[in-house]
């Protein structure tokens, strides 16, 4: 699955995951391969997902969204600090 994360400014990362999890404000869940369609908002805490190759990687985030679709994850975030 392809994850894409932007700023305001500028992109953090683009590429294949394997998974991605995120503190949502309903409480945090959890991304992979097949996931239903969902638009959710996000707040303050830690991304982290799992690169297809490579170390899993983490970003701090102020507030944000993510969008689900079709094996595409979107995060449009701000107040980053990547960790």
């Amino acid at each position: 699955m392809n994850l894409v994360v932007l700023t305001p400014d500028k992109e953090l990362f683009h590429g294949s995951v394997t998974s991605v999890n995120v503190p949502a404000i309903g409480g945090r869940f959890e991304v992979r391969r097949g996931h239903a369609a969902i638009v959710a908002a996000l707040e303050k805490g830690e991304v982290r997902f799992q690169p297809t190759k490579g170390e899993k990687k983490s970003i701090r985030i102020e507030q944000g969204f993510i969008e689900v679709l079709r094996d595409e994850v979107s995060l449009l975030v701000t107040g980053v600090s990547e960790q």
